[in-house]
């Protein structure tokens, strides 16, 4: 080998040396953001289940799930409003949460699961800096976008809020962008998979990535199989799986008795009467939750178009929704919009000249990170911002719902309000306010005005039934008040 072609080559193994470096140092600047972000979410969700602030609705819901998988009952659990006992897959087909509980084995707590949340959504970062890294080519870039996905508000939400399946999909989603754009289709299956398991619609997700990966990527035959196994996991899962577990269909069809009550009613509407469906898609709160989605991301996701539109059928399913949370940007129904929202937005990025590709998504960790501020899920009073949020109880009332928990044998049956139940679910009978069925215990905390009903799958506010409930355990000689401070009350069965 001549001496020139022998200092070429020592040259471009140099080269490569230092961008080896130079990537290995932004990933480990990215990954110690995790952490930190995964600690700090992590210690505001701690002190709201310390403070009450969560309920069995929905975290005890799932606590339940993945204790009875660790008691040979795989996914039982009581039912909200009728209190028989179930397996969770006749309300929804998430059969993720059974890999959730080897965790418990280790640790006994809710806060498990909570922090296996917060810690999984984190993970998320590392595809949003591969991508914008391969689209760009600056890890600066990549860097700047990937700390955007953390400081956007609405991941921050949907990690620290009661644990549910479908937010372990936004990570799951992210990655599955990354190995269909390496044209990795194993892991891009195992991901799909996983994703699936974590909700019956989310089928619908990854059949839309499915037809983007055909267009877009040229890919035709492998993204037509992804779209129709995506689209007969939910078929699946609608129309056998729920009805076999529930004996009936979704307890969830009641969300869109205005435009038909069930996806055949909806289709039907569609051709018979399609200005219920356009009214529906246009009210006042859907365009403010299109708004709040849309700014932190500074819109840029609009310039990727194709990426974006993949989070259509979850959009559509939420704006069309009579159930008005499904348009709060902070619920779970948003797992299936924000993965693709954020992909598309590095792409978007990346379609900018090459001088303003920083500026942007600079300007897209910054609004993000201000937002975040404003409308994340940190402890504040009610009120103090446009979307509101619940109150932290007074010192001595948390005092009195932990001594009034701590009166509860472990295992015993036992009715609780809602902020109580999330600290009693770990047992076969759980029930809520105004319901007893097998209970041999009663916690009441009368602030907590919610309650259930056989015809809502959904907690409802009424104060004078949590009332009146506490009034006939009192005077029901069948029961003995056992505890009462600060408005929090515990009643025990006299033949417990």
């Amino acid at each position: 080998m001549s001496s020139t072609a022998s200092a070429t080559s020592r040259v471009h193994t140099a080269s490569r040396r230092t961008e080896l470096v130079r990537a290995h140092t932004w990933t480990l600047g990215i990954s110690a953001a995790m952490l930190a972000w995964t600690i700090v979410l992590f210690a505001v969700v701690r002190d709201a289940y310390v403070e009450f602030r969560i309920g069995r609705f929905d975290l005890g819901n799932m606590v339940q799930a993945v204790w009875s998988t660790t008691q040979g009952r795989p996914l039982e659990t009581t039912h909200g409003t009728t209190g028989e006992q179930i397996v969770r897959l006749g309300g929804h087909v998430d059969p993720f949460l059974v890999l959730l509980a080897p965790l418990w084995v280790v640790w006994q707590s809710p806060l498990v699961l909570a922090f296996a949340q917060v810690a999984f959504v984190s993970l998320g970062a590392l595809p949003v800096f591969w991508l914008g890294r391969r689209h760009t080519g600056s890890d600066r870039v990549a860097a700047l976008l990937a700390l955007g996905y953390l400081a956007y508000p609405w991941t921050a939400t949907s990690a620290a809020a009661s644990i549910h399946p479908v937010t372990f999909a936004i990570p799951l989603l992210l990655f599955a962008i990354w190995f269909l754009e390496t044209d990795r289709l194993v892991p891009f299956g195992a991901c799909a998979v996983l994703v699936m398991s974590t909700g019956e619609l989310m089928g619908l997700s990854v059949a839309a990535l499915g037809v983007w990966f055909a267009f877009a990527r040229g890919r035709r035959r492998a993204g037509a199989a992804i779209a129709v196994a995506g689209a007969v996991w939910t078929f699946v899962a609608v129309y056998f799986v729920v009805p076999a577990f529930s004996g009936g269909s979704s307890q969830f069809y009641g969300f869109y008795d205005q435009v038909g009550g069930s996806p055949g009613g909806l289709v039907r509407t569609a051709f018979t009467d399609p200005g219920v469906i356009i009214g529906a898609l246009f009210e006042s709160h859907d365009l403010a939750y299109l708004v709040w989605l849309s700014v932190p991301l500074c819109g840029l996701f609009l310039l990727a178009p194709g990426l974006a539109a993949v989070a259509l059928p979850q959009l559509l399913v939420n704006t069309l929704s009579d159930f008005r949370s499904m348009t709060d940007p902070r619920y779970h129904s948003l797992a299936s919009i924000i993965p693709f929202l954020i992909a598309a937005t590095v792409l978007g990025v990346a379609r900018l000249r090459t001088s303003r590709r920083v500026p942007a998504a600079a300007a897209v960790l910054v609004v993000s990170g201000v937002l975040a501020l404003v409308v994340g899920p940190w402890p504040r009073a009610v009120g103090l911002t446009p979307l509101g949020g619940r109150a932290t109880p007074s010192a001595a009332h948390i005092a009195a719902l932990s001594d009034a928990v701590s009166l509860v044998p472990n295992g015993a049956p036992v009715t609780a309000s809602n902020p109580a139940g999330a600290h009693l679910s770990a047992r076969r009978y759980i029930y809520s306010i105004p319901l007893l069925e097998r209970a041999e215990w009663v916690v009441v905390d009368l602030e907590d005005p919610w309650t259930v009903r056989p015809d809502s799958p959904l907690l409802n506010r009424h104060p004078e039934v949590v009332r009146a409930f506490a009034k006939r355990l009192d005077l029901d000689p069948g029961w003995r008040k056992v505890f009462e401070r600060d408005r929090v009350l515990v009643f025990r069965r006299v033949n417990a």
